[in-house]
């Protein structure tokens, strides 16, 4: 296998893993919010909806990153 071959398979990877990772942060986020709601009894899961939201936005910025990451390799 050559060089650019590799390359490639190691992109096709990394994109591949990118639900799974943007899945375990959203779910890691949506756990933790759910234990600080029942840590501090606050009642309406506002802390839940706020570090689930936190962890969408997180996990966007992941994606992007990595994108534009793969790309900026493209171009040299």
């Amino acid at each position: 296998m050559d060089s650019n071959n590799k390359k490639q398979a190691n992109k096709w990877l990394a994109l591949i893993n990118i639900p799974f990772q943007m899945g375990l942060i959203i779910f890691l986020g949506v756990i933790f919010g759910q234990w600080l709601d029942e840590k501090f009894k606050i009642e309406g899961s506002i802390l839940t909806i706020v570090f689930s939201l936190l962890a969408v936005f997180i996990a966007l910025y992941n994606v992007i990153r990595q994108v534009n990451k793969m790309s900026n390799d493209k171009k040299e």
